[in-house]
């Protein structure tokens, strides 16, 4: 197994700890950005249903097209883009992800609002997968998750900042601007970016058929199952949180930005949490996150009737994206001198999860089921996502045990 990206890849750039806030920093405003957008769009759905003359659950396929252009984005550029240099690869994908949201701010219907949001979630995993590894290879020692964690920390702290203030743009001047408002921070990341990121070349003989060679590795598969079912809980919930809060907690409309930034609060905690545990015991991490999602989304049931416990399970929602880090630092470790592909695959995992979870949980609703369906859909997805990580376990133990044998 090739060990990931180290230090000594950056070129005439110091690896102090001044260089690595920075360019932390930098790549972490692009997840803000890509947050903000990702999510803001789960708050603002009435209105967006409302304006393009929609359902509900229909207007939430807007939101399963984005994660669907994640998922294929996320490979395609991964593997197309693999020799180029990591700092002007990342500011491509950040300008590919401004002109997505203009364009999604001036589309005028259902159909055009789909297929804008799909293009604009092209560039999402691959941004996420190359600042993994720059941050990765930036990081001291033993220290690989939380720097991997601090800048998925972008993308935690848009759901504590970045969203309620989008969604105030929102219900202030039209859903429109809010993504205006996701183009103008991505602007602003392509800047930093520029500016504080250290040039650093692609991994040495890279090429679009060695990336290829991380879907011959079983263990990737498995993690990026473990990513795509487990973690699709999360979505089927938040998905429709808005409409669950509203007509079965009871919630006045007024209450939503501060529930919104509860939820922000919850996957900062759990990616704080959650990236100190990877960095101690990896696979333990997962496999406690995953029994853990089982939990809050079981609680979620009940909690939802009313305003008090509502909020408080909307917080313990957002600590599930806990396994982020650990998945990411997972794929690194498996996927050999394949990095940037399997980088970029756990956010294709992750939107995989995102669009299983929106589609299922709207399912559940329109079926009659009522909102808090959602919350049995999580289990479901949940317990998947344990049968996966087991299966992974047992899989390399069994590769263990016969690698003894032959030794």
């Amino acid at each position: 197994m090739t060990a990931p990206l180290s230090p000594t890849s950056i070129t005439s750039t110091p690896t102090d700890d001044r260089t690595l806030v920075r360019a932390v920093l930098a790549l972490g405003v692009g997840g803000f950005s890509i947050g903000t957008g990702e999510f803001v769009i789960m708050g603002l759905l009435p209105e967006v249903a409302r304006d393009i003359g929609v359902s509900i659950p229909q207007a939430g396929h807007v939101i399963s097209a984005y994660a669907l252009g994640v998922v294929v984005g996320a490979p395609v550029l991964a593997v197309l883009c693999a020799h180029w240099g990591r700092r002007a690869l990342l500011m491509a994908l950040m300008v590919v992800y401004a002109l997505g949201n203009f364009a999604s701010a001036l589309a005028p219907g259902y159909g055009s609002l789909t297929a804008m949001r799909l293009f604009t979630g092209l560039p999402h995993g691959t941004y996420f997968g190359v600042a993994a590894l720059v941050a990765a290879a930036l990081a001291p020692p033993g220290r690989r998750a939380r720097a991997v964690g601090w800048v998925m920390l972008g993308l935690t702290t848009a759901t504590l900042v970045g969203v309620p203030i989008a969604a105030a743009l929102g219900e202030a001047f039209g859903w429109r601007a809010a993504f205006v408002f996701v183009g103008l921070i991505a602007v602003a990341a392509v800047a930093m970016v520029r500016l504080w990121v250290p040039a650093m070349p692609a991994s040495h003989g890279a090429s679009p058929l060695r990336e290829l060679g991380a879907l011959a590795r079983k263990q990737v598969w498995f993690t990026l199952g473990i990513g795509a079912i487990g973690f699709g809980g999360m979505f089927a919930v938040f998905s429709y949180i808005k409409p669950t809060l509203l007509e079965v907690a009871g919630m006045p409309p007024a209450l939503m930005p501060f529930v919104l930034s509860l939820f922000g609060l919850g996957m900062v905690a759990g990616n704080i949490v959650g990236s100190r545990m990877a960095d101690k015991a990896l696979m333990p991490a997962i496999g406690k996150v995953l029994l853990w999602s089982i939990v809050v989304m079981a609680l979620f049931v009940p909690a939802a009737h009313h305003p008090a416990s509502a909020a408080l399970a909307t917080f313990f929602l957002g600590t599930v994206v806990a396994i982020g880090p650990a998945l990411q630092i997972r794929l690194m470790d498996v996927a050999g001198d394949a990095q940037t592909l399997a980088a970029a695959l756990n956010h294709s995992a992750f939107n995989a999860a995102n669009a299983l979870g929106a589609w299922l949980g709207g399912v559940a609703i329109s079926a009659g089921m009522g909102w808090t369906s959602t919350g049995w859909v999580g289990v479901v997805l949940g317990l998947g996502g344990v049968a996966i990580f087991a299966w992974s376990l047992g899989s390399q133990k069994a590769t263990a045990v016969r690698a003894s044998a032959t030794a």
